[in-house]
């Protein structure tokens, strides 16, 4: 033990027992994180010929913008890191590939089909980093609380999307798309990846089980029916009300207006 009590006197011993310390608990973490585990297990679905065929459409249809090894360009944002579910989002809703970028990338079209955009996944996602596309049960509203989630949704979506997803205006020209054409899966991309505008809301900020019930909030309310008539953006019938109101009387104004400004005939005695 002698050689272990000469060791322990060096300089530079305590330095190395405090790396090889930190060395140790950063390897029990990543082996004990669930992120770790659902990453690995969704990459080990994705096949070499997935990523080759994923290189070849990103350099036919993104990488103008990208750069050529997705590490961005002052036109267009990085893409290594952000994962699998940020490029399903954004291509199965039709925002990528953009053709004209601005403050607000709209829905659209999509370009690419489902198998294309699983393929173009599988490259980015090969690239390191980010969350994966969420396994169906993860998405299924059938098992979530639709009263959770639209206290929920309230608390941390209506600022922006409206109490009932219908969307609103933001500053610099962008704005809060409605949620009425988003599917369970594209609901909960967006949660974990936080596209333009939107933050992102990990599972530590909103947990796996509360975005399922967001989802099953939000799928429930279109099948609600506008109360009082017209929905205008779900405001209200009081709202709807007051709007029919102010169109009655603007017409009647109008109405008597024109019947005054009319000049009676001046009767010529025979």
């Amino acid at each position: 033990m002698k050689w272990f009590t000469a060791w322990r006197r060096r300089p530079w011993a305590g330095y190395a027992v405090v790396l090889a310390a930190l060395a140790i608990i950063g390897v029990v973490y990543a082996g004990a994180s669930p992120g770790a585990d659902r990453a690995q297990a969704s990459d080990t679905k994705v096949s070499a010929q997935d990523v080759a065929k994923g290189k070849a459409l990103f350099d036919q249809t993104c990488s103008s913008c990208h750069g050529a090894n997705a590490q961005g360009t002052r036109t267009a944002p990085s893409l290594i890191g952000v994962g699998a579910a940020s490029v399903d989002f954004q291509v199965s809703t039709g925002r990528m590939p953009a053709m004209n970028p601005g403050a607000q990338i709209p829905r659209k079209k999509r370009i690419l089909n489902d198998e294309q955009t699983r393929q173009l996944a599988a490259y980015i996602a090969s690239l390191g980093g980010g969350p994966p596309v969420p396994a169906a049960d993860q998405v299924d509203p059938a098992h979530g609380d639709s009263a959770l989630g639209g206290k929920l949704f309230r608390a941390n979506c209506a600022q922006c999307h409206n109490f009932a997803g219908s969307g609103g205006a933001l500053t610099g020209g962008k704005y809060a798309p409605p949620l009425d054409k988003a599917t369970p899966t594209q609901i909960y991309e967006a949660m974990i990846t936080g596209p333009q505008a939107m933050p992102v809301f990990n599972d530590t900020t909103v947990t796996p089980e509360q975005k399922r019930a967001i989802i099953a909030y939000v799928t429930q309310t279109r099948s609600e029916v506008n109360p009082g008539g017209s929905g205008l953006g779900r405001i209200g019938p009081v709202a709807e009300g007051l709007a029919g109101w102010l169109v009655g009387i603007g017409l009647m104004v109008i109405a008597a207006m024109w019947l005054t400004a009319r000049k009676p005939k001046k009767k010529h005695n025979d």
